[in-house]
């Protein structure tokens, strides 16, 4: 199945120490963000990526036509160096496809721009390049194809550490509590796509919110609440803590390396 991702965004919020590479090129261990994310649905054997290109396209251009594999696999070296033997590999049946978006375009405007890759599937991935997860991802194909919506997203519990608080009489605080506590539920990515899609998609519109409430009179748009792991490098606190959890060899979202996944259980998708 065809995997599309998003690339192109500017991402300002996460600029302090990267000022020229697109967000999903930001680096996780040896790795940049967009490769973690494509060896997630590699592990499932999707391996057929649409890149959608925008702000630092070069820089990812780059990065995939020089790609070193020893960064990630085991290998031996003889020969001075001459000859390299690798006992696994990353990409070599990966089949990547660059394609300019646009550097000022949204997220619905890219997916419009590549529906020709995709439109004669009858269904597709998309994703944004920069959010990791441990999530199931055939049970939620699975669900999606059973069903007659045109488009599922990964519902996920609110991120945010803030706090909320009741208000009591007299302005007076009567509890102090998590957001995350309100079971309150935000789009994870981690799409699953008909080609109908494209029917509600408009120019200078974007994919959420502006094309999904077109289905929501039809009840044609699924989410799949998950609970398990689940984040998304928006800012450069988040990418440190995803450098954090890598460095300390707890990854749940590297469902290919059992050395660094913990083998632990994966939460079961709600149906």
């Amino acid at each position: 199945m065809k995997v599309v991702l998003f690339c192109g965004g500017l991402g300002m919020r996460m600029r302090e120490d990267a000022a020229s590479a697109p967000k999903p090129m930001a680096m996780i261990g040896d790795r940049p963000l967009l490769w973690h994310v494509m060896r997630y649905y590699a592990h499932f054997g999707h391996t057929e990526f649409i890149l959608c290109l925008g702000y630092g396209a070069a820089a990812v251009k780059d990065y995939f036509l020089h790609y070193d594999e020893t960064l990630s696999n085991d290998f031996t070296l003889s020969m001075g160096g001459r000859d390299v033997r690798l006992f696994s590999s990353d990409i070599t049946d990966w089949n990547i496809t660059f394609i300019d978006t646009g550097l000022h375009a949204t997220i619905g405007e890219r997916l419009m721009r590549v529906r020709e890759y995709v439109e004669d599937d009858p269904l597709f991935l998309a994703n944004y390049a920069d959010t990791l997860t441990d999530a199931p991802l055939p049970k939620l194909i699975e669900r999606f194809r059973a069903g007659t919506e045109v488009a599922s997203l990964l519902a996920v519990p609110v991120q945010s550490t803030h706090h909320v608080i009741d208000i009591g009489e007299r302005d007076q605080v009567s509890r102090v509590h998590p957001i995350r506590d309100l079971m309150q539920w935000e789009n994870g990515g981690y799409f699953i796509l008909r080609p109908e899609i494209f029917s509600v998609l408009r120019t200078n519109e974007d994919l959420v919110p502006h094309a999904f409430e077109r289905l929501l009179p039809g009840r044609r748009l699924l989410a799949q609440r998950y609970t398990g792991f689940w984040r998304a490098a928006d800012t450069f606190k988040d990418r440190a803590e995803l450098e954090d959890l890598y460095r300390s060899g707890r990854c749940p979202w590297m469902l290919w390396d059992a050395n660094r996944n913990g083998l632990r259980p994966v939460p079961v998708v709600s149906r």
